[in-house]
């Protein structure tokens, strides 16, 4: 068998074995080089990404090659960095899987050491500048996020940072819940910026990575190789930093490369779930450098934005949705980005599989298995409220006497709402919205369904005040 055989066998054998998270980043990218009888030499793209896999993944490539060539196989380890087509090439043997290992990696670290005070990995002699694979996800832009009220300071916040280079938000701190968008803007700026400026060196990485990646340095020894590679970023995107919460050997690594990148005039942004203010188990030097630039919170999308969300979707998707289902999933989805996605992928798979048609029905099915619902408890006063508040005007109208036609109608939409989203009879909720009796409500309801029927733009104005009074 080839070189490459072999390698195929054992990276079905890992595939099965692992995630395909795991699979994809640490052993898709690495290429065989030869086989000389039972030994496979692999190629893999640094030192500390052979430390990596000597670390975590040992057992699972042993485990690979003896399925693939019996029980006396063994592993070499080539670490090749090679930034430009004429870059000079450094390579490093190293020799994996047989007890005991012969490294010869020392060696040639050590070598190099006579010329250099400091050894890093990342950087090849005689290159100034080493360019850095961005982990940037490009289906995440800002074509394609959603603006709404409940994001656009920091939607604009990101194409400003992204497009006019403003250091004036630096670092630009995006926090709030869970799928509401923060790694969608984090992504979208580094890639814009990657678009305008393709020689920066932008960087996105999670927190949890980072933490990963500092703790392997330590163990290996290499902990300032790994502090010198965050510091020739350009942009550094760190995802969830509040699990920086509690390590403080972390805090203190993460402290010393904001503080060098920033008086670098690099560009820092951070997502986080939480504000700065709110982060426990930080040390307060770091939480009052999270505050040097701006903190935008993301909120969960209002019911004009979520509607925008799903029709942009289905549109990218290429499927055609009855409006009265992208408005119920719109009203009754309201918790987060993630949640409507998830829903609309259960209605086209449920549509798709059980040859459904896709309607109000199967929709309200698929809702009902994938969000808790907890009505929230509606009032009479809860509902004149928001009526009053949409109308702007004063609460107390809804008990003067005046026949002025503004608020004649507000009291009629009132008491529509009321008999809708409450238990009330219509004695109590003639009594609560302008002291009527039980005719004037009956007249009111049938004054409503009757306009929303033939008044489009009444119609509009009835569904705006019911999205406002879902969002309580």
């Amino acid at each position: 068998m080839t070189a490459q055989q072999v390698w195929n066998l054992c990276l079905d054998f890992i595939r099965e074995n692992t995630t395909q998270e795991v699979f994809e980043t640490w052993f898709k990218p690495i290429k065989p080089v030869k086989l000389d009888g039972k030994i496979l030499t692999i190629e893999v793209p640094t030192p500390l990404y052979y430390e990596w896999l000597e670390t975590h993944y040992l057992n699972l490539l042993r485990a690979a090659l003896q399925k693939a060539l019996g029980r006396n196989a063994g592993l070499m380890y080539q670490v090749r960095m090679s930034n430009k087509k004429d870059a000079p090439r450094r390579d490093i043997t190293i020799m994996g899987s047989k007890t005991p290992r012969v490294d010869t990696r020392n060696k040639a670290l050590n070598e190099q050491k006579k010329s250099e005070k400091i050894i890093n990995p990342f950087v090849i002699p005689g290159i100034e500048k080493v360019k850095i694979d961005s982990n940037l996800n490009p289906n995440y832009t800002f074509d394609n996020f959603i603006e709404g009220p409940n994001n656009r300071l920091a939607r604009n916040a990101g194409l400003a940072v992204a497009r006019r280079n403003s250091l004036s938000f630096n670092p630009l701190f995006i926090y709030g819940g869970v799928g509401l968008g923060k790694t969608h803007i984090a992504n979208a700026i580094g890639v814009e910026i990657k678009r305008m400026n393709p020689e920066k060196n932008v960087l996105y990485v999670s927190m949890e990575k980072f933490t990963q990646q500092y703790t392997s340095s330590v163990v290996n020894h290499t902990r300032d190789d790994f502090i010198h590679f965050y510091q020739m970023v350009d942009v550094l995107i760190i995802d969830d930093v509040q699990f920086l919460s509690g390590k403080p050997g972390v805090q203190k690594v993460f402290f010393h490369i904001f503080n060098h990148l920033h008086s670098e005039k690099k560009q820092l942004i951070f997502t986080s779930d939480k504000s700065p203010v709110d982060l426990k188990d930080v040390e307060m030097r770091l939480l009052s450098r999270f505050k040097w630039g701006l903190s935008a919170e993301l909120k969960s999308p209002d019911y004009k934005t979520r509607l925008k969300i799903i029709q942009n979707k289905l549109l990218r998707d290429g499927v055609v949705m009855p409006e009265e289902v992208i408005d119920y999933v719109a009203k009754n989805v309201n918790t987060n980005i993630r949640d409507i996605e998830g829903v609309l992928t259960g209605i086209i798979a449920q549509a798709a599989f059980n040859h459904k048609e896709i309607n109000l029905e199967l929709a309200e099915e698929v809702v009902s298995n994938f969000v808790k619902h907890k009505k929230p408890e509606y009032s009479c006063e809860m509902i004149k409220r928001i009526v009053a508040q949409y109308f702007d005007m004063d609460i107390s109208s809804f008990e003067s006497k005046s026949r002025k036609r503004s608020i004649v109608q507000a009291r009629q939409i009132s008491m529509y709402l009321a008999k809708k989203y409450t238990k009330a009879s219509l004695e109590t909720i003639g009594k609560h919205i302008g002291n009527k009796d039980h005719a004037t409500v009956i007249y009111s309801l049938t004054v409503v369904q009757n306009l929303m029927e033939m008044d489009k733009k009444f119609r509009n104005t009835v569904k705006d005040i019911e999205a406002m009074l879902i969002e309580i």
